[in-house]
């Protein structure tokens, strides 16, 4: 089975190289080694890459992190290339579900951020794999959001999302609707049509984590 998380995962680090540690992302605040530190963070410091998701840890996640980016940057690229096996984001058993769109969507963090950056060709599969992330995630990602949401990828299919009420489609390829509805709404090649109040509090809603 194509790993497609380690493909990408490989393919992230090569940018990080080639672009530097102190290039821009679509992170706010954050240069390349900021979010190089908190992949890093996430898959090697369980206990302080909670504060991600418990406001409380938020200071002790933040300084680790900061302690992490400080450390030297061609080493920190080595260490996200082969990930610990004991970690519970990315080992044998949960790389693929915990990663494929992490990666995937940093990668694109770096990438577009560049101002020569190109759009560029994605293997089928893992469009597929993207699609798949998508159709579980986007109901509980939009589940409050007022609209009967339709999202479709042609070629993959199709979910409905929202509370209900006036249409609103949103369409696209499944990488770019992946950026879409983790909160990367402006740089998202989709199309998104119906009620004009509702297309533009969805393109500036706030998605994802």
């Amino acid at each position: 089975m194509t790993k497609y998380a380690k493909a990408e995962r490989a393919a992230l680090a090569d940018t990080f190289l080639a672009v530097g540690a102190e290039a821009p992302t679509l992170c706010t605040g954050w240069a390349t080694r900021d979010l190089l530190a908190h992949l890093l963070l996430r898959e090697r410091h369980p206990v302080a890459a909670s504060g991600v998701l418990i406001k409380p840890m938020k200071g002790y996640t933040e300084r680790r992190q900061q302690s992490i980016a400080r450390r030297d940057y061609a080493a920190l690229v080595a260490q996200l290339r082969k990930p610990p096996v004991w970690s519970p984001v990315s080992n044998p058993l949960t790389d693929e579900l915990a990663n494929t769109l992490e990666m995937y969507v940093h990668h694109e963090d770096v990438r577009r951020a560049q101002p020569n950056w190109r759009p560029r060709a994605i293997d089928p599969g893992l469009e597929g794999a993207l699609w798949n992330t998508v159709r579980r995630t986007s109901r509980l990602t939009l589940r409050k959001f007022p609209a009967a949401l339709v999202i479709e990828s042609p070629g993959h299919g199709r979910v409905s999302a929202g509370t209900g009420g006036r249409e609103v489609s949103l369409r696209g390829r499944p990488g770019e609707l992946a950026m879409f509805l983790t909160g990367r709404q402006q740089v998202a090649d989709v199309a998104l049509t119906g009620p004009d109040e509702l297309v533009e509090r969805l393109r500036n809603a706030r998605l994802g984590v």
